[in-house]
This record gives structure tokens, sequence and C-alpha cells, in this order.
């Protein structure tokens, strides 16, 4: 039962948040800001991933019948062992408690208040009666959204949420949003998203908001594995979708948080 509980947390999908926290720091880099709160930083990126790992299990309980009937999702944790659902509550509760718990005695309070935007957030998308994810809503709320909370929780620590530029705020959240109907296999609007995420792109790079080394270091590696997930609106969703999860879920991840130690340490 442990091992399932503990699969259902998609550790591998903690790569959005070492993404976002390495994005923050390359601005924290380069605008020769002193990081002198380097632990505090790895505590939270730790505990933002686990908060993350705890919300995806209560995701896959909310979504079990769902997700029974689609075949790419046939090993999500709770489909391959069924777990009765007050365990499954009682391992995320603990999860979301200690987190906050642990946050709000170690770290800034702003900090606590963005984990707190992040589950109000994803509780209003997942669970009814609003449940977003069914409205028309759910590319707005989901990835995109989520794409801005994890960049500020990283910029809080560093002691100004608006390090990162606004421009390229917008851009991760317009990026964020075509992952989520590129996944979704949604045509028309993946190419619609998709082109609006390049064209501010193109202009926090023109602006020198975003530089070079940045977009190599951290968007370079998740825009790569984005490629694949792009073809699988189009062909063969399952083996793209795979291909996509393997190089920004593994790969891109240990590149990540190389990349995080060198600029802290």
């Amino acid at each position: 039962m442990i091992k399932t509980l503990i699969k259902s947390t998609r550790l591998s999908w903690a790569s959005k948040n070492f993404n976002a926290y390495l994005l923050a720091l390359t601005y924290a880099y380069f605008s020769g800001t002193l990081i002198t709160n380097p632990f505090e930083i790895l505590e939270g990126l730790l505990l933002v991933s686990v908060l993350w790992g705890a919300l995806y299990s209560l995701n896959d309980l909310t979504d079990l019948e769902v997700d029974k009937k689609d075949y790419t999702k046939r090993n999500r944790a709770f489909i391959e062992n069924k777990i009765d659902e007050k365990w499954i509550l009682i391992f995320s509760s603990f999860l979301i408690v200690a987190v906050f718990i642990i946050s709000l005695t170690t770290l800034n309070p702003l900090f606590t208040i963005t984990l707190g935007l992040m589950l109000l957030n994803q509780l209003i998308y997942t669970l009814p009666p609003i449940r977003l994810k069914d409205t028309i809503l759910a590319p707005f709320t989901s990835t995109a959204t989520n794409s801005v909370l994890r960049i500020a929780s990283c910029c809080v620590l560093l002691g100004n949420v608006f390090l990162v530029p606004v421009s390229v705020y917008f851009f991760m959240y317009m990026a964020g949003m075509a992952t989520y109907v590129m996944y979704k296999s949604k045509q028309i609007s993946a190419s619609i998203v998709g082109v609006i995420a390049g064209v501010s792109l193109i202009y926090v790079l023109y602006t020198g908001e975003m530089n070079i080394i940045q977009f190599a270091v951290a968007i370079l590696p998740s825009f790569l594995a984005a490629i694949p997930l792009y073809i699988s609106v189009y062909i063969d969703k399952e083996k793209m979708t795979q291909i996509a999860d393997i190089l920004y879920h593994q790969v891109a991840m240990v590149f990540f948080l190389i990349v995080i130690l060198i600029i802290l340490f």
C-alpha cells in the first residue's frame, strides 16, 4: 500500500518545480542578487514538491473512474492497485498539513501564502462542486497558473517576487497552458496558444528580459520535450507522450537539479 501511495505522488513530476526554481535562480544569478539562504531555497523546493505530490494523489483519487476508461493512464497508481479511499485521504492530508506546518515555522510567511494559493487553485480545479477541470476554464487554471505560482514561490524566498519580469511570468503562463492543451489533444487550441507563447518568448528575448543563456538553461530542455507532446496532438499520442515524459520528467530533471546546485553553492 505504501509503495502505491508513494507512486501516486508522481515523484518524477517534481521536474516542473525544479524547472521553475532554476528559472528564478537564473534571474538572481544574472542580476547579481546575493543568495544568502541556499538551504532555505532547497527547503522551499522540497516543500513545493511534497505538496504537489499530495495534490497529485488527490487528483488521481477524484479522477479514478474517468482514468479507468483512458488506456493511456492504465499505469496510474490507484488503477494498478486498489486502495481504500480513506487511506489516500489520510496520506494526502498528512503531507499537506506537514508542509504547511514546516513552512509556517521555518520560512517567509509569503512563501506559505504562495503554497496556499497552489492548494486553493488545485482544489477548485479538481474537486466538486466547482471542479474547473470539467469547464472551459480548465486550461487557464491548471498548469498555466501553477507554473506562475511555482516560480513566485522561489522568488519570494529570494526576497523579490518580481525578480522574474512580468513578461516572463506571462510567457511561462502561456507555455503552461500550451502544454495542457497539447496533452488534451486539442489541435486548434494548441496551435493558437502555442503561437501566443512563441510570440511572448520572442518578445522577452528581444527586449532582453530573458537572455539566451537563461533560455538555454531553464527553458530549452522543457521546450525540446514539448516537441513530441505537440506531435502527439496529431499522431501516436501514447508514444509521443511517453517520449515527452521521459525527456522532461526524468532527463531534464537531473539537469535542472545539477544547475540549481551550481548556482546555489
